[in-house]
């Protein structure tokens, strides 16, 4: 009877040890930390604006324009930069803080670019984060708010600021708003190998508990 409830308790802790092994594979998930998200809204309209509470601007001037009526180019958008402010030449747009990613981290950026609503006229603007990306985009004049999502890998440690730096230099750029930049670190998991010895092992432990329980039974 003592024997009966001895197997019994091992093999209950045996098949723990078990599902809490197959838990430990699988759960294999990140969660992403924000490491900047601004959508403008906060920010004081003007016209070659520099107080803004994520950004500094350099190499130039930016405009925050948009609701209420002021220069309000894409109703319904609340607030958003003008990349090319109204010194007739277009700023640098760069995060106040530099970020630091190791490798391994997966980092993604999201934003949204509009075209110049200047007709015929397309527009560009280079968005980079130091050495990790730095990519050029260009929209027709007439383009709405179009997000755009890219995915780096960090293969190596390093430090960077987000930046958007505009082209041209006639007042009017492209447009910016909903700027996200995140990063997930990689999650420490067991080795594969690992995970089926301590199966292995269990599987065998009840294994032998029972076959010694069935001789005592026939005993």
């Amino acid at each position: 009877m003592i024997q009966s409830k001895l197997l019994k308790t091992l093999t209950k802790a045996g098949l723990t040890l078990m599902l809490l092994s197959v838990g430990l594979f699988t759960s294999s998930s990140a969660k992403a930390a924000v490491l900047i998200q601004d959508n403008f809204d906060v920010e004081t309209l003007g016209l070659n604006y520099n107080s803004f509470a994520n950004w500094n601007v350099t190499d130039g001037t930016v405009d925050l324009i948009g609701n209420p009526n002021f220069f309000d180019l894409i109703p319904g958008n609340g607030r958003y930069v003008d990349l090319d402010g109204s010194t007739a030449n277009s700023g640098i747009l760069a995060s106040k803080t530099a970020f630091n990613f190791n490798a391994g981290d997966v980092v993604n950026l999201v934003f949204d670019l509009a075209g110049n609503r200047r007709d015929g006229q397309s527009d560009s603007v280079t968005v980079s984060l130091g050495s990790l990306f730095n990519e050029t985009f260009t929209l027709a004049s007439n383009q709405g708010f179009t997000t755009f999502t890219r995915t780096i890998n960090v293969t190596s440690a390093t430090t960077a600021n987000l930046a958007f730096a505009g082209a041209g230099g006639d007042n009017i750029g492209l447009l910016l708003d909903d700027v996200i930049l995140e990063s997930t670190a990689p999650t420490s998991v067991p080795e594969p190998a690992s995970i089926l010895g301590l199966l292995a092992f269990g599987a065998l432990g009840i294994g032998s508990l029972s076959q010694r329980q069935q001789q005592a039974n026939k005993a």
